[in-house]
């Protein structure tokens, strides 16, 4: 790896004029993008890497910084820092945001923003199928997984509709509502979604910890159950630089 990278180095260094943080930075990104390092795998630390490639620490700092907010590589406070880990999300399943974690191995936790009962609006009656005035129940939730505390990584924030008929108390989902729908025997069976990509607004980088305008992926889902009712209406906004989307596709 140390001959990988110094060689990596220097190419960026003769192939064009920039400062030291970003040809170490540029360094670094390809060895992830092209598999030399791979997801949870170590990155050399700051004191080896800059004796290798005669930077100061300051510089190996910067360009280690870059790739954080790129969401290329995370760190542990007093482990080190780790190349970021990948969600694959599959478009060819119904699965919840904690299944496809957990199939990780990582611990997915529910941060609860709202959660309330309420009148269904125009647009939600419409996406679920219900008559004006129905009660549905909200939640919006950010979305978690890694460490403890700060040291978790926002992945996500969904904003979630149910109807009443469906989830009677708001109280019923405690981390997965995907979970509180197995205990009451609803698991959804279909879905119907839609995918587009953003740029995470003012606010809703504040939440994910992100720099405003960073490139996340909108996704709308409605699911159904197995006696054709609207399940859920979710509109989820995923980090960008911590999930693959893939689909299975077959011909007619």
């Amino acid at each position: 790896m140390q001959d990988y990278l110094l060689n990596e180095y220097q190419r960026q260094v003769a192939a064009r004029r920039a400062p030291a943080y970003q040809h170490l930075r540029r360094t670094l990104q390809h060895a992830i993008e092209n598999g030399s390092l791979t997801a949870g795998q170590a990155l050399p630390g700051e004191r080896e890497l800059a004796r290798l490639l005669a930077l100061s620490r300051v510089t190996v700092r910067k360009a280690i910084a870059g790739l954080v907010a790129d969401g290329l590589v995370t760190q542990r406070q007093g482990a080190g820092t780790f190349v970021a880990e990948r969600i694959v999300k599959s478009f060819s399943a119904l699965t919840s945001f904690t299944d496809d974690l957990r199939a990780r191995g990582l611990d997915p936790r529910s941060e609860f923003l709202e959660r309330g009962t309420g009148e269904v609006t125009p647009e939600e009656a419409m996406a679920l199928n219900l008559s004006p005035g129905a009660q549905v129940i909200r939640y919006y939730r950010l979305r978690t997984a890694g460490g403890s505390g700060e040291n978790r990584t926002a992945l996500a924030l969904e904003r979630t509709v149910v109807p009443a008929e469906v989830l009677s108390d708001p109280a019923l989902v405690e981390n997965s509502l995907y979970a509180a729908f197995d205990k009451l025997g609803l698991r959804p069976v279909r879905a119907l979604q839609r995918l587009r990509a953003i740029a995470f607004d003012a606010e809703q980088a504040r939440l994910m910890r992100l720099p405003e305008g960073s490139p996340g992926l909108f996704i709308e889902r409605r699911t159904f159950l197995d006696d054709g009712r609207v399940a859920e209406f979710t509109r989820s906004f995923y980090r960008g630089d911590a999930y693959d989307f893939v689909a299975e596709l077959h011909t007619e």
